[in-house]
């Protein structure tokens, strides 16, 4: 049987028995604002603590809409860091792959940086190999966004706004965006997408945390059971750019359709692990209509942990970790081993701009961009 996350209970006007749920809390929810230094030409950047009556709580930076915390309880309702990333706004701004952030405007890549849209052609950075990854040189993640933190009942939230002027990163239109972060009761983060533009161009944002339930800095991920709700993907070249085909999964080892764990068929000779060093891939997820759907089931099964992702996209990068080295000095100075995180990257597909048979992902005037994902905390004990 598949749990329904409360926020998406609420959404489908069932969620009186789920939130019957929670339990008797001792304290409200809170919200708390810190300074977290300065970006190189002096922007201030401020950190936001999110917390529940449970007592999950989550930290945000305004710098690049970062998830720079996640405090998630095991089995015996200890505490522990699951996200990976800095103690410092240093760490992110010089080597940060990412953690933690939302990336835009365009997540995943680009082929050779460039599209056409309505008869023009249009160039973006290259800063992944041949192509245009996350946006680009300056995409969402190092940006500072204005923040406003609400109270909503039982739920807290972090309101993040920024505006993309017309050919920034080489991308058309004005396009202005706010990403929500919901901390609900029922220890989920929900993450709310909107944008709208003056003028046609791609976007597709996502959430880039890296995930590890037995603790950041605690070893590799190869352990996590996970099950993925797709029977299809897009398969890529040796550059990660999809090759346009979209392949039944049967018999592979990308597979996740049965609960398996991550590190069980991750160095088998097969082209497509070789292409990625690993898991870098999109899933088609086997959605039969629009709204929210189960995407994801993860177990940690040392410390129960558990994470489900609900989402209103119609794909996910599965990435599991393959570039993290060993190099990267992470929060308490902790190393951050080969595959020591994994990304769960609700999304549109890579590339779509250049493959017709993709969903779109062309935003134009008078249209507005909506996406929903939901991360469910949970144990299994």
């Amino acid at each position: 049987m598949r749990i329904i996350p409360l926020f998406v209970a609420l959404t489908l006007a069932a969620g009186t028995a789920a939130a019957q749920q929670a339990p008797t809390r001792t304290k409200g929810p809170s919200v708390t604002r810190a300074p977290f230094g300065h970006t190189k030409d002096g922007t201030p950047v401020e950190i936001y603590t999110l917390e529940n009556a449970r007592g999950m709580k989550i930290r945000v930076m305004t710098y690049g809409g970062i998830i720079q915390q996640i405090m998630a309880p095991d089995r015996e309702g200890h505490l522990a860091d699951v996200v990976l990333g800095f103690d410092s706004l240093e760490g992110y701004v010089k080597e940060s792959p990412y953690f933690g952030a939302i990336v835009g405007r365009y997540a995943n890549r680009i082929a050779h940086g460039q599209f056409t849209l309505d008869g023009k052609t249009y160039h973006l950075p290259i800063n992944n190999g041949p192509n245009s990854l996350h946006g680009g040189l300056v995409g969402f993640d190092k940006v500072v966004w204005h923040a406003e933190p609400f109270t909503h009942g039982d739920s807290v939230e972090l309101v993040l706004t920024h505006s993309s002027p017309n050919g920034d990163q080489g991308y058309p239109g004005d396009l202005h965006v706010r990403v929500t972060y919901t901390l609900t009761p029922m220890d989920e983060i929900v993450v709310d997408y909107h944008a709208t533009t003056d003028k046609a161009t791609p976007i597709n944002v996502s959430q880039h945390s890296y995930f590890n339930l037995k603790g950041e800095g605690n070893g590799d991920i190869l352990g996590h059971i996970l099950t993925i709700h797709a029977s299809h993907y897009t398969p890529i070249d040796s550059t990660f750019i999809p090759t346009g085909q979209i392949e039944s999964l049967e018999g592979s080892p990308l597979n996740f359709e049965k609960p398996t764990a991550i590190g069980k068929r991750i160095n088998e000779p097969n082209q497509q692990l070789v292409f990625a060093h690993g898991y870098d891939h999109n899933y088609v997820l086997d959605r039969t209509g629009p709204g929210m759907f189960h995407a994801v089931h993860v177990l940690e099964p040392t410390t129960g942990r558990t994470l489900d992702v609900y989402t209103t996209q119609p794909g996910l990068q599965f990435y599991s970790g393959n570039f993290l080295d060993g190099t990267i000095h992470g929060k308490s100075g902790h190393v951050y081993v080969h595959r020591g995180g994994f990304c769960l990257e609700t999304q549109h597909y890579p590339d779509s701009p250049n493959h017709a048979n993709f969903p779109s992902t062309i935003l134009r005037p008078g249209e507005t961009f909506h996406q929903v994902t939901v991360f469910k905390f949970g144990v299994k004990e």
